[in-house]
């Protein structure tokens, strides 16, 4: 696995909040629109529809050059052989899971303060997604984290950050000045009516601060 990701963009799918008719044509516009990584999330979805999903989802990603993460599901990354997996705090222990998929995938693990992110960097995560930074619709039991939390956790660890929760146009430009590597978003693209250019314009926010 290529280590030299971009984390800039990273999309985090919603079936319920999505304005498309199927995730692949979401996750297909989020990418022309500038997305550089994707999360698959299904959390109510049967393990059949899960896989068949990640099967069309990745076909887009591939085409891309995209690369596909798998949330929580360790098995359906490695049926359809997606680029790696991220784990929160109650799945699969991530040193577990790093001895699941090999050191070839990428492995990403959720974390909410400091002792988390440093237990993650131990078992082996490529990155950390440190959230939820504001109030989030799409997660509702996520654990609020600071800006000072989220300094902390950026002076210790030296790997990829990613920022999770309420992220939005209003919110990005509090990142200035933070060294995140990246911003994971979901329905300030995915609901949107021209989702190429919500993430566009999201993006270039982003990249600007």
């Amino acid at each position: 696995m290529n280590r030299n990701i971009d984390y800039s963009l990273y999309l985090v799918t919603d079936r319920g909040l999505m304005s498309t008719n199927t995730v692949e044509r979401s996750v297909e516009l989020a990418i022309q629109g500038g997305c550089t990584l994707v999360q698959l999330r299904e959390k109510t979805l049967s393990t059949l529809d899960f896989y068949r999903t990640a099967v069309r989802v990745k076909a887009v990603c591939d085409r891309y050059k995209v690369p596909l993460l798998i949330n929580d599901r360790v098995d359906i990354a490695l049926a359809v052989d997606a680029a790696g997996v991220h784990v929160g705090q109650n799945d699969l222990p991530a040193g577990i899971v790093r001895g699941m998929i090999g050191e070839g995938k990428l492995l990403g693990v959720s974390a909410s303060n400091l002792a988390e992110a440093l237990q993650a960097e131990r078992d082996g995560a490529d990155y950390i997604g440190v959230g939820a930074m504001f109030a989030t619709g799409t997660k509702a039991d996520a654990q609020s984290v600071s800006m000072n939390e989220l300094q902390e956790i950026r002076t210790a660890i030296r790997l990829p950050i990613v920022a999770i929760g309420g992220i939005n146009p209003d919110t990005i430009p509090l990142f200035q000045g933070m060294g995140i590597d990246g911003i994971a978003v979901v329905s300030a693209i995915v609901s949107e009516d021209d989702i190429a250019l919500a993430a566009k314009k999201i993006k270039d926010l982003f990249l600007s601060i």
